[in-house]
Parts: C-alpha cells; sequence; structure tokens
C-alpha cells in the first residue's frame, strides 16, 4: 500500500508538458531549431514547408477556413492553428488530454500515425526536445 502512494505521488508531482512545450520541440525537430523559429523553412524536395513541416495534404485535411497553404511558410501562429485543426479532426481525445506521444506520431505519420512502427523513433526525438 505504501509503495502505490509513493508511485501515485511520483507521478503526480511529474511535470506535466505544456502545448508551448510541444510545439516548439516539433519545431526544433523539424527544422533543427532555425532561426526565425524556421519561417521560410522548406523540405522534401519543396513537398514541406515552414518551421512544423507541413504538406499540403495535410493543411487541406485540417481543413482551414482562413488563410492559404503558404501561409504555413511564413506564419508559425497559422501553422499551430493548422495543427491544433488537424488534431482536431484526427485525434480530438488526445489534443483535450495533452496526449504529445499520439499527436507527434500523427504530426509525422498521418491521421493513423500513432498505430505505426515508423513514427516511434519521430516521438522519441520529440520527447528528448521537450525535455530540454
Amino acid at each position: 500500500m505504501i509503495f502505490q502512494a509513493v508511485v501515485l505521488l511520483s507521478l503526480a508531482a511529474a511535470p506535466a508538458h505544456t502545448e508551448r512545450q510541444f510545439f516548439d520541440a516539433i519545431r526544433r525537430v523539424e527544422t533543427g531549431g532555425m532561426a526565425n523559429q524556421g519561417k521560410g523553412a522548406v523540405g522534401d524536395k519543396g513537398a514541406s514547408i515552414g518551421p512544423y513541416q507541413i504538406q499540403r495534404a495535410y493543411w487541406e485535411d485540417a481543413r482551414m477556413k482562413d488563410g492559404r497553404y503558404e501561409d504555413c511558410l511564413a506564419d508559425h501562429v497559422y501553422s499551430e492553428r493548422t495543427m491544433r485543426a488537424y488534431f482536431q479532426r484526427y485525434a480530438p481525445k488526445a489534443l483535450a488530454a495533452g496526449d504529445w506521444e499520439t499527436l507527434a506520431r500523427i504530426h509525422n505519420g498521418g491521421p493513423k500515425g500513432h498505430t505505426k512502427k515508423a513514427t516511434q523513433a519521430y516521438w522519441l526525438k520529440v520527447k528528448k526536445e521537450m525535455s530540454k
């Protein structure tokens, strides 16, 4: 019983990561912490843009009602709104709970990314950056 109480107390005392830490970690993984928050970054032979390396299909799936895809290139706030909309569509419970692993893996691997073995390494990179 004492052991269980100690475990529960240590879990409760563990610092929860914030959404800001999550987004900053994704940005550092995606763009290496480029100056100006990775604005203007283009990767995957032009297929991914901005500080979070968002692809057009991701942006379309997010069903953004304002702005243009190209806004993801230079506007990190717009990119973060795009990511939230994408997460709200594909993982609303994970978003509400702050389940950063699920969200990171979906960001990397698409709507079912959290079930793909290939996204585990990506999550470990994000997790490491979140701990900094």
